[in-house]
């Protein structure tokens, strides 16, 4: 649950300062937001998910 807020918060900051800073038009932003909330529905939303955990174990285990 903690890594699926992060991220959705962390990817809405993403798509804010896109479209505050680049110029992104708030209907390509829309699209975004449809797009992956419609993706997080279908049947790979588990597999999605399963790979974003994986990806923050890795980035956890980094000893920079």
């Amino acid at each position: 649950m903690t890594l699926s807020v992060s991220a959705t918060l962390l990817l809405g900051l993403l798509v804010y300062l896109l479209w505050r800073y680049a110029r992104l038009p708030i209907w390509q932003a829309l699209v975004c937001i449809v797009f992956g909330y419609l993706l997080a529905a279908s049947s790979l939303g588990p597999y999605l998910g399963d790979a974003l955990r994986g990806l923050a174990r890795f980035i956890a285990g980094l000893h920079i």
